[in-house]
């Protein structure tokens, strides 16, 4: 699933997954389990509203090297 992350249309973070989401250019979200639940669970929320796919991942480092940025990330969504 995170190999898939290096190769996919994609966007990174809270604010351009929300919009992706919202818009309906989202396939499937991935978010960290160690990412803060306040930044997550309304990602989370729009997701089931939506009928967006969630996975999750052990850790925003692991996120954010397989969506090949160099920080850690609690989001990456995988655009249609």
């Amino acid at each position: 699933m995170l190999s898939e992350l290096q190769t996919a249309q994609k966007v990174v973070g809270v604010k351009q997954s929300r919009k992706a989401i919202r818009d309906g250019l989202a396939q499937k979200v991935v978010l960290a389990k160690d990412a803060e639940v306040r930044v997550i669970r309304p990602i989370r929320a729009l997701c089931e509203e939506r009928s967006v796919p969630v996975e999750e991942v052990e850790t925003m480092a692991e996120l954010g090297k397989a969506a090949e940025i160099d920080i850690g990330a609690a989001v990456v969504t995988v655009l249609k």
